[in-house]
């Protein structure tokens, strides 16, 4: 009976949430701050004392690993080690990604979709035209691999025989390129949180599947550009 901790900071949405064996047990997220240092440690402690569990309890410590926000990532992969150094827990890295493509499937999944026939591209906003994503199958294999994609009207025609299902917070802004393709489906619900990054984390709980907390550092995709100092006499 695993008890898992998800942390999810990769974007605006902050998220933190305690399963077991599957069944969500509490759940704490905001969306739209980008504070959120000054939110984790408080939805981690109200998540174990509305479960009514300590934190050696848990089995093990799940983050979203990028690709995302430098700092949401950081914040979040700092939390989640210093929490395994202290409680020498095992330590979980799950693709955001893959997370937001876990909700989809659970969304395609209710609406009886014919599972062979789709195709889960999750989309991140990055910078002008440009999305964090990948292409999933309906059991979560990678069809393309995660990368930073600038979006026209050629994007992902290679898939053009499946149902292509788009979602995440960059999709809108990829919906007048790419909506008048046949098969085409936009789902404007889905966002990122720590449930699925929980569900994920218990497939690689029974495999042992787990990251080296010295060496395991968050995966940006793109490196950290610094913009320029604000205070005067700086620059």
């Amino acid at each position: 009976m695993a008890i898992i901790l998800g942390i999810e900071t990769a974007t605006s949405v902050c998220s933190v949430a305690l399963v077991r064996d599957g069944k969500l047990l509490a759940i704490r997220e905001s969306v739209g701050s980008r504070d959120h240092s000054a939110a984790l440690t408080t939805y981690i402690a109200d998540i174990f004392a509305e479960a009514g569990l300590t934190y050696q309890q848990m089995d093990a410590i799940a983050v979203s690993m990028g690709p995302g926000s430098y700092t949401g990532l950081r914040i979040g992969v700092s939390s989640a080690k210093g929490l395994c150094y202290a409680l020498d827990k095992p330590f979980i890295a799950v693709d955001t990604l893959k997370s937001l493509a876990w909700q989809a499937l659970q969304n395609c999944k209710q609406e009886n979709k014919n599972m062979e026939d789709i195709l889960l591209v999750p989309m991140l906003d990055a910078r002008r035209m440009e999305v964090y994503t990948a292409v999933f199958d309906q059991n979560l294999n990678y069809i393309e691999p995660v990368n930073a994609h600038i979006v026209t009207e050629e994007s992902f025609m290679a898939f053009s025989g499946k149902e292509i299902i788009y979602f995440g917070d960059g999709a809108s802004k990829c919906l007048s390129l790419l909506e008048s393709k046949a098969n085409t489906t936009f789902l404007d619900d889905i966002s990122l949180s720590a449930k699925a990054i929980c569900m994920l984390a218990e497939k690689e709980f029974e495999n042992h599947n787990f990251a080296d907390v010295a060496y395991c550092e968050p995966f940006y995709l793109k490196d950290f550009i610094a913009g320029k100092p604000r205070v005067k006499g700086l620059y």
